[in-house]
């Protein structure tokens, strides 16, 4: 069993909260594997229901009240359900919008706990937005990420702590550690997150073997698709095939005028939202200005488009470049992979993901909120790591107030003036730090007194 992040989430939420939990994220990510791997592990009784496999399952909440519904899921269950004891797994809750409505009753009902889960894949937006706010806790899954994946070839939890001090004193780290990181690194690039090209992997060591479960991940979200959204779906089609031939663009911003020449930015702005929503794709907005908050100079139809994984971009270039990949060629240029990889790791550790371009003053791959302060992230993966125009225009302009920058590549750590230059495989250290807003109260006495006086 792959060790995921998510496992310590699960365990730390049921034993804080009561409410139930959503699982969200694409297909194919370990929602479910994860899930039912928690509820046989620390609940004594674990029932589940998959609403896609067992459409019948929907009678339980179809047309139910507060009244029944207990007493339908206690029938329908094909174990005992123990108050107290008992976690109900309702998977694919996409299928049975009811579900998500009874959520609410059922939980304060407190007989048993609840977790729900679905691909975004087809999820209606008007059913998700009827969450019932405070019985329902939202949590995003993804892929692995590279710390996941690295713990899951067998890198010790030593070896990922001395990085990870390196990292946080801004030291080099061991040369013979540094290699074998770039090595896993690449490795990482080729198999990606998707759970079943990395148990594969882990099985066989076969490149063709995960390249073959990928190419099917891809046809399955491409048949989802189709099934689910079938006005759009030649939009959809369209705007995932292109995604990475844009990548491997200079600018690697996507252009409408690939799609057809005359369309306005409207006609498919529907389907960009629904590949970003079912966790498909992931969009990196324009911000005009480098600045705090970033979401308010966004642009809403100037952006670049990654794929939610890292395996299923390489797997869909030219044939052989995992082997260039793995040997670490230097005559292939690997930057909208290295990009790619930045834009998932970056999405997984929560950040929003923005870039900034200037005629100016020039690009910057990413910007990211990192305590409170705009980060400038550069994705190098050639040799001249250290020429970053875009960064030092950014750096000298006054008015963005920009306190630091990191520049990902291939070399050790090494630190100039504001730029810290890091490993690529450091991007899983990346992460934002809880800020703790204290407590606030206004203070009257003021206005009481002047009253007072008024009187």
């Amino acid at each position: 069993m792959i060790q995921r992040k998510i496992d310590n989430y699960l365990a730390d939420f049921y034993a804080k909260h009561k409410n139930a939990l959503l699982v969200t994220g694409a297909r194919q990510i370990g929602k479910t594997s994860s899930i039912r791997e928690f509820g046989r592990t620390h609940f004594k009784h674990f029932v589940e229901i998959n609403f896609l496999e067992s459409p019948a399952a929907k009678s339980v909440f179809e047309g139910a009240d507060s009244s029944n519904i207990l007493l339908r899921l206690s029938a329908y269950a094909e174990t005992k359900l123990v108050k107290g004891e008992t976690l109900i797994f309702l998977d694919e809750i996409q299928e049975c919008p009811d579900a998500v409505t009874a959520i609410k009753f059922l939980v304060e009902d407190g007989s048993y706990r609840y977790i729900l889960s679905g691909s975004l894949l087809g999820v209606e937006l008007k059913d998700i937005r009827s969450l019932p706010v405070g019985f329902l806790t939202v949590k995003e899954m993804f892929p692995l990420d590279f710390e996941e994946f690295a713990r899951a070839v067998g890198v010790q939890a030593e070896v990922l702590d001395s990085v990870r001090a390196a990292f946080e004193n801004k030291v080099e780290v061991d040369s013979v550690i540094h290699e074998k990181m770039m090595e896993i690194f690449r490795l990482y690039m080729v198999v990606g997150g998707m759970p079943a090209a990395v148990a594969e992997y882990l099985e066989s060591n076969n490149i063709q073997n995960i390249l073959e479960i990928q190419q099917g991940i891809i046809a399955l979200y491409k048949k989802d698709i189709a099934k689910y959204d079938p006005e759009n779906k030649l939009y959809l089609n369209e705007i995932f095939d292109l995604i990475p031939p844009e990548l491997n663009n200079q600018n690697k911003r996507f252009i409408l005028k690939k799609l057809n020449e005359n369309i306005k930015f409207s006609r498919y702005e529907n389907s960009f939202i629904w590949l970003k929503d079912a966790g498909v794709a992931l969009p990196v907005y324009n911000v005009d200005e480098p600045k705090i908050p970033l979401l308010l100079s966004r642009s809403r139809n100037l952006f670049k488009l990654f794929l939610n994984d890292v395996g299923l971009l390489t797997c869909q270039y030219a044939n052989g470049i995992q082997l260039k990949i793995l040997n670490g060629e230097n005559a292939i240029n690997f930057g909208s992979v290295y990009e790619n990889m930045a834009a998932m790791e970056l999405k997984a550790h929560g950040f929003d993901l923005y870039y900034f371009n200037s005629k100016k003053q020039g690009e910057l791959d990413f910007v990211i909120e990192r305590n409170g302060l705009v980060l400038p992230i550069e994705i190098k993966s050639g040799k001249d790591y250290k020429r970053h125009n875009a960064l030092k225009n950014a750096l000298e302009t006054t008015n963005y107030d920009i306190q630091e920058a990191v520049v990902f590549c291939n070399d050790n750590v090494c630190v100039k003036g504001k730029v810290m230059y890091c490993p690529i495989y450091m991007l899983m250290f990346l992460k934002n730090e809880k800020i703790d807003l204290g407590t606030y109260k206004v203070d009257l006495r003021g206005l009481v007194e002047r009253a007072n006086r008024s009187k």
